[in-house]
């Protein structure tokens, strides 16, 4: 029987949310090459996946931080996902700008937030975890503790474990890049040759050409 994990990675590369090309590499904004391009935005068109990850991120959350007492999304990618998680758990829920609005009152946060709340946060895509990892630090700010980050996906950068454990927060993913690979290799969708060149990208993606 296909994991959560394993069924999470399935069906992102099913619906082309995640695409694979080791041999024609993306070129990301950082200037890093990669053999791989995500963009989890296409999930909420899909309501059997969408749903599928909804549960699989209240599981997590109920599993790791039972405490919680806010769903935060960070926007706005993870902000869909947020809300049904929080409806799921029957938590309430709330999101988190890039940067606080440059009118009105200011805001930085939208809805409901105490000194005394347990968040936790979601994400769509994991890379180097700046943008949820700056949103923890706004909600920080208010006095409230982040217990956590989940998200649908994390590249499994070397970057983002440097960067959660310096800011002392832990990311669970739904699944990761070593589940995604290794179950596009199980439907047949890539050579051995191409497989070790998208290994060899997990273990020293800035030094990766695909060559």
């Amino acid at each position: 029987m296909m994991t959560v994990t394993d069924k999470i990675a399935a069906d992102l590369l099913h619906i082309g949310a995640v695409t694979l090309a080791p041999n024609d590499p993306f070129l990301w904004a950082s200037g890093m090459q990669a053999p791989i391009y995500t963009d989890n935005r296409q999930t909420i068109a899909y309501p059997e996946v969408r749903a599928a990850i909804a549960d699989g991120l209240a599981a997590l959350i109920q599993e790791k931080y039972p405490t919680a007492t806010v769903i935060g999304g960070v926007a706005t990618a993870g902000i869909p996902h947020a809300a049904l998680v929080a409806d799921r758990l029957g938590l309430p829920m709330n999101y988190v700008r890039s940067k606080p609005k440059d009118h009105g009152r200011g805001k930085q946060i939208e809805g409901q937030l105490t000194a005394t709340d347990q968040v936790v946060l979601i994400d769509d895509l994991i890379s180097t975890g700046g943008s949820v990892l700056a949103a923890a630090k706004a909600v920080q700010a208010t006095g409230a503790t982040v217990l956590g980050v989940v998200a649908i996906f994390s590249y499994e950068l070397p970057d983002s474990v440097v960067n959660f454990q310096a800011a002392g927060l832990t990311l669970t993913p739904l699944t990761t890049y070593s589940a995604l690979i290794d179950v596009a290799r199980s439907e047949g969708d890539m050579t051995p040759a191409e497989f070790a060149s998208l290994q060899q990208w997990r273990e020293d993606p800035w030094g990766w050409s695909g060559d």
